[in-house]
């Protein structure tokens, strides 16, 4: 059977508000040729993000503790309540077709999970699943969080992995259901090399989704 192709987009470091112009461009892509499909994967400056889900108290932080901290506030359409995206931390945006086999955003969900628990086991990381709650978990807190949006079948937003991400940030929020939260750097006890991660997150997204990846040309990688 051929596999569908993914262009695989590794972007950098992105502000939010490009990435997320980037994403609505590429929905309509998808949208309207269902020919290909995209998996993004970047790194934000100091952002949180608000998603369908929060009330109004999951930012603790004043507007002026946001300026002094050089954090950036975006509400968006994704599921789920408020989340950080910052440095060293691997956000990853797959803009994909669930039409016409995987029509099932529960199962979808649970397929991103599953690329990142493998991608944790990759590194000796033992991460897995709670019940009743949306994400990747380890013994030491969470490690990765999950808030998607599915419009026509075509998804977009997507996961943010802490790989050598600064904890402190989210001292300043309410995450998701107030779980404790973990990096890969704080469970290894040594700094991750970020392109590293992204190539097993790329491998492990192929293979549960049964894709070909191929990298994007230069030109396309710009928001």
């Amino acid at each position: 059977m051929h596999k569908r192709q993914l262009e695989v987009r590794r972007l950098g470091r992105v502000d939010y508000a490009s990435a997320l112009e980037l994403q609505k461009t590429l929905e309509r892509d998808v949208i309207d040729r269902r020919a290909e499909d995209y998996f993004l994967l970047l790194e934000h400056p100091h952002t949180f993000t608000i998603g369908r889900r929060s009330n109004e108290g999951g930012v603790l932080a004043t507007a002026d503790m946001l300026r002094s901290l050089g954090v950036e506030v975006f509400e968006t359409n994704r599921g789920g309540k408020v989340t950080y995206h910052g440095l060293g931390q691997i956000v990853g945006y797959p803009i994909i077709s669930l039409s016409p086999e995987r029509e099932d955003v529960h199962k979808y969900v649970r397929d991103i999970e599953e690329v990142l628990i493998r991608t944790m086991a990759d590194y000796g990381i033992d991460a897995f699943r709670i019940e009743g709650l949306t994400g990747v978990h380890t013994s030491d807190g969470k490690v990765a969080a999950i808030g998607v949006h599915i419009k026509r079948w075509v998804t977009t937003h997507g996961f943010a992995l802490n790989v050598n991400t600064d904890l402190s940030y989210y001292n300043w929020i309410i995450a998701c259901e107030g779980e404790p939260v973990t990096s890969m750097e704080r469970i290894l006890g040594r700094e991750v090399d970020m392109a590293e991660v992204e190539d097993r997150l790329i491998a492990n997204f192929e293979s549960v989704f049964g894709y070909a990846a191929v990298a994007a040309a230069e030109e396309t990688l710009t928001a």
